[in-house]
């Protein structure tokens, strides 16, 4: 008698897969983001959600039970810039105001390809101005992401960097795309054990958000390119097994040589945007909990400095 059972690794991975191979060259853009939203858009958490126009972006505000109003997380879902939305990633922002005991402003920015870079990164920007503009102050607000959506954080601190606007207090990066040009060696070695991604579909994805003149090694669209210096603290995951591993290792290595602090946590046996699936995984509890304590850590009150 077979008594094997399956890993709960396992039982994502088919979930995703399942998703995934249904879709074909016929299948539009929004039968992917319906897709999508389906596939995470669970209703299990405990938050309220409330709709609110960012100056213009469409955006929701996710609130757990005893989150603060004065500290927020800006997330920028990911979904390769193409599909994704607020509702695909709710139950995720719910478990970081949790985690954080903060709100969560989850910003609806425009896709690709109707809207192409920059339009993301204009409205990413515009959220966080929108913000500052309601009378937060930057020492409270954190940015987080997750695959495009970290790399979209990315390229938001280097915009406001280079515009000598105040930026945020630190930044929580989950399976960072920091590489339109899928270059690193992991793209190679984690061919076989990433499950869902593969060097061929991150191009194919680049360059629907690119169009066919946009440069995948522009430093705003790809955040890897870029001069790292004077970025706040960053908190960055990633699974061993994902072909886009080279992409957080990498850019973690670049922003320390620049002087950034930079937590790395590498998660053993673990594939693309793990934290997304708590109800399976102790492994994405578990750093969900990191990127709770980050949070805390870098949205603590902290004395006003004399003259600011």
């Amino acid at each position: 008698m077979n008594t094997t059972t399956e890993a709960p690794i396992d039982t994502v991975i088919a979930r995703v897969r399942k998703v995934y191979g249904s879709w074909d060259r016929s299948t539009t853009v929004e039968q992917m983001r319906r897709d999508w939203d389906e596939l995470f858009g669970s209703n299990a958490f405990s938050a309220t959600v409330e709709p609110v126009s960012a100056d213009g972006v469409h955006a929701q505000w996710i609130a757990a039970p005893g989150a603060r109003r004065d500290k927020v997380v800006v997330y920028f879902h990911g979904g390769g810039f193409q599909v994704g939305s607020v509702r695909s990633h709710r139950e995720l922002m719910a478990c970081i105001s949790e985690a954080g005991a903060c709100r969560v402003l989850g910003v609806d920015y425009r896709l690709a390809p109707e809207h192409r870079f920059p339009a993301a990164l204009q409205d990413a920007c515009a959220a966080y101005e929108w913000l500052l503009a309601q009378g937060m102050r930057a020492a409270d607000i954190a940015l987080a992401g997750d695959s495009a959506g970290a790399g979209l954080v990315l390229s938001t601190l280097l915009s406001l960097r280079d515009a000598a606007r105040p930026l945020p207090a630190a930044a929580v990066l989950m399976s960072a795309w920091t590489d339109l040009t899928a270059s690193g060696q992991s793209y190679e070695t984690r061919a076989q054990s990433d499950p869902i991604h593969q060097r061929r579909m991150i191009l194919a994805m680049g360059r629907s958000y690119l169009g066919d003149e946009g440069d995948a090694r522009d430093p705003l669209a790809s955040p890897l390119f870029a001069d790292l210096k004077g970025l706040p603290p960053l908190l960055m995951q990633v699974g061993d097994r994902e072909t886009v591993l080279s992409d957080s290792t990498q850019f973690a290595d670049k922003a320390r040589a620049a002087g950034v602090r930079v937590e790395l946590e590498v998660w053993e046996h673990m594939i693309h945007v793990f934290q997304q699936f708590p109800a399976e995984l102790i492994e994405a509890r578990e750093a969900l909990q990191s990127i709770g304590a980050f949070l805390q850590t870098h949205l603590a009150p902290h004395p006003i400095a004399r003259g600011s």
